[in-house]
């Protein structure tokens, strides 16, 4: 169990008093950007020479292919909804794991829209220096979310033919 002390801080303890500026800065990523769109935020959040690891294919891997990749999702998820169940800081990392949610009404990396809601689970790890957003690594439940969006077959069950 991490020590809730200055080096460490969790979304539960945030409420004592522990939560570092690094930390409610990178909050605002998922709380403001992705479920709000306010996309003005990240020129304000995220370092000029910021750089994603693990960005979407044919998108760079620049803030600005972050604006890209928010819109994209906004528009295939209208109602994209994420909440944060852990924070982590410790040195110059932020670490968050999410849920997210959200109904498929358009299209999404080549996939048609499904009509169908979805909830998944994240872990993004940040990089933050000078107080912004230097570098970010993520994983993503795509596996699940494709499942409930009916995208994919659940593993070990047989497809249905039409």
């Amino acid at each position: 169990m991490l020590d809730p002390g200055p080096a460490h801080a969790s979304a539960a303890s945030s409420k004592g008093g522990y939560m570092t500026t690094n930390l409610k800065m990178i909050e605002r990523i998922p709380l403001e950007i992705l479920n709000k769109g306010d996309l003005g935020l990240v020129d304000e959040i995220y370092a000029t020479d910021y750089v994603e690891r693990t960005g979407l294919p044919g998108v760079p891997t620049t803030r600005d292919g972050f604006k890209q990749t928010v819109k994209a999702l906004r528009t295939a998820f209208p109602d994209l909804h994420y909440t944060i169940d852990d924070a982590i800081e410790s040195g110059d990392r932020i670490v968050h794991r999410l849920t997210a949610s959200g109904t498929m009404k358009g299209d999404f990396q080549g996939m048609p829209a499904t009509g169908k809601r979805a909830t998944w689970t994240e872990i993004h790890i940040g990089k933050v220096a000078n107080g912004r957003l230097t570098e970010h690594w993520g994983l993503v439940d795509q596996l699940n979310m494709l499942v409930q969006l009916g995208v994919v077959p659940a593993p070990g069950r047989t497809p249905v033919t039409v």
